[in-house]
C-alpha cells in the first residue's frame, strides 16, 4: 500500500504536461492559442486541411470590417440585395430580392446567424461580384500567410478545393479579435431584424457558448455533412483571451463540451501580464523642425505576456530600433518598432501628432535658445 501512496505522490508532483493532454480528442484536428503573444498551448493535426463550413465567413468578416475601418463603406450603408443573394440555400437571414437592408445588420446575420444570403449580399456590395470578393478572400490569406487555405466562395457551403485548417482558421480569429465591433456583435444570443417591420426575423447565435460559457464572445460555428461540426471560439477573462479551433466534431455537444474544456484549462493555468500599454513611454526624443521639441514615443499596441500562473515573473529586455522622422507624423504611425527579449517585435508610433514648425517658429525657437544660454 505505501508503494502505491508513494506512486500516487510522485504522479501529482509531476509537472502537468499540455501535450499530455487528451483535448478534443472527438475533433479532427482542433488548436488553442492565445492571440496577443500567438503562443500555441494546444494542437491536434493543426495544419491538415478540411472542409471549414461556415467558418469561411471569419474571412468574409474580416474583409468587411477592414473596408470599415478604411473608410471604404460604413455600418449605417443601405444594401440592395441581389436575387444571387436572396437565393442563396443554407442557413438564411430570409432576405427578399431587393430589399435595403443596413451593413450592420447584415453584418449581425452573418455573425449571429450564419445567414449565406447576408454574407453574398456583402461580397457583392464591397466587390461587385462575389468572384471577385472571393478573389480578395483569398489574397487577404496569402497576406495572412495562410498556407493550407483556399476559398472558393464566402459562406462555406462545400465546394471543391474550399478547405483551410485548424491553424489557419485561429489566425484569422487572431485578426477578428482586434476589433471590439466584431466581438459586441458575435458575443449576442439573440435579436431581431426588421423588428418593426410583418417580416421581422429572430436572430439566435448559432455559437452557444456565448450565452453558457462565461467569458466568451465569439466568433464562428460551422457545420455541413463533410465538414462535421466546427467551431472557432474566443473568451476572455481579467486580460487573459484565448482562442479555440475544433473541426470534424461529430455533433454540436461535443463540439462545445471539448472547447469548453480547452478554456477551462487555460484559464485555470495560465494568465496574461501586460508589460506595456499604449500610454507607456518608452523614450523620449527631441526634435530639431517640428512645432513641438520633444515626443514619447510609445507601443502602437498593448504588450503582453502570457506565462503560466506558478512561473515567476521576470523582467523583459527591450532595445528601441527607430525609422528616420519624415514630418508631419501623425499619432498612430508607425516610427519604428520595439525588440523585446530579442524575440519579439512590437512596433511603435508617437504620443502625439507632430506638425512640420514654420520659419517663424524655427527662429523663436533659436532666439529663446540665446537667451536662455545668455541667462
Amino acid at each position: 500500500m505505501k508503494y502505491i501512496k508513494y506512486l500516487i505522490l510522485v504522479f501529482i508532483m509531476l509537472p502537468f504536461n499540455v501535450s499530455a493532454l487528451e483535448f478534443a480528442s472527438n475533433a479532427k484536428s482542433a488548436i488553442l492559442l492565445e492571440p496577443t503573444t500567438g503562443e500555441i498551448i494546444f494542437e491536434k493535426n493543426a495544419h491538415d486541411r478540411y472542409a471549414p463550413a461556415s467558418m469561411t465567413k471569419m474571412m468574409s468578416m474580416l474583409l468587411i470590417i477592414e473596408n470599415i475601418e478604411k473608410g471604404a463603406i460604413k455600418w449605417d450603408d443601405i444594401v440592395t440585395v441581389s436575387s444571387n443573394a436572396s437565393g442563396m440555400g443554407g442557413s438564411q437571414i430570409l432576405l427578399e430580392t431587393n430589399e435595403k437592408m443596413s451593413v450592420k445588420d447584415l453584418f449581425k446575420g452573418i455573425g449571429i446567424a450564419s445567414g449565406n444570403d447576408a454574407v453574398v449580399a456583402m461580397a457583392e456590395y464591397i466587390a461587385g461580384t462575389e468572384a471577385n470578393f472571393v478573389t480578395l478572400m483569398n489574397e487577404k490569406a496569402k497576406e495572412l500567410n495562410l498556407k493550407n487555405t483556399n476559398f472558393k466562395n464566402s459562406h462555406g457551403l462545400d465546394a471543391a478545393n474550399h478547405y483551410s485548417s485548424a491553424y489557419d482558421m485561429a489566425m484569422i480569429a487572431k485578426e477578428l479579435v482586434k476589433y471590439d465591433e466584431v466581438l459586441e456583435i458575435t458575443k449576442i444570443y439573440d435579436t431581431y431584424l426588421r423588428e418593426n417591420l410583418s417580416t421581422k426575423i429572430w436572430l439566435v447565435n448559432t455559437n452557444k457558448l456565448v450565452k453558457f460559457y462565461d467569458g466568451v464572445d465569439g466568433l464562428k460555428t460551422g457545420y455541413t455533412s463533410s465538414a462535421g461540426y466546427c467551431l472557432t471560439a474566443t473568451a476572455k477573462k481579467d486580460d487573459t483571451r484565448v482562442i479555440a479551433v475544433v473541426m470534424g466534431e461529430p455533433d454540436s455537444k461535443t463540439r462545445n463540451k471539448e472547447v469548453s474544456e480547452m478554456f477551462d484549462y487555460v484559464f485555470a493555468q495560465y494568465k496574461v501580464d501586460v508589460i506595456l500599454d499604449e500610454n507607456s513611454v518608452i523614450e523620449t526624443i527631441e526634435l530639431d523642425r517640428a512645432k513641438i521639441e520633444k515626443v514619447n514615443i510609445v507601443p502602437l499596441t498593448k504588450v503582453t505576456r502570457f506565462r503560466k500562473k506558478i512561473d515567476e515573473i521576470k523582467e523583459s529586455n527591450y532595445k528601441l530600433e527607430l525609422d528616420e522622422f519624415k514630418l508631419p507624423i501623425k499619432k498612430g504611425d508607425v516610427v519604428g518598432r520595439l525588440i523585446i527579449d530579442n524575440n519579439r517585435t512590437v512596433l511603435v508610433t508617437v504620443s502625439e501628432d507632430i506638425d512640420k514648425a514654420n520659419i517663424f517658429e524655427l527662429f523663436m525657437r533659436y532666439l529663446n535658445d540665446v537667451i536662455s544660454f545668455k541667462l
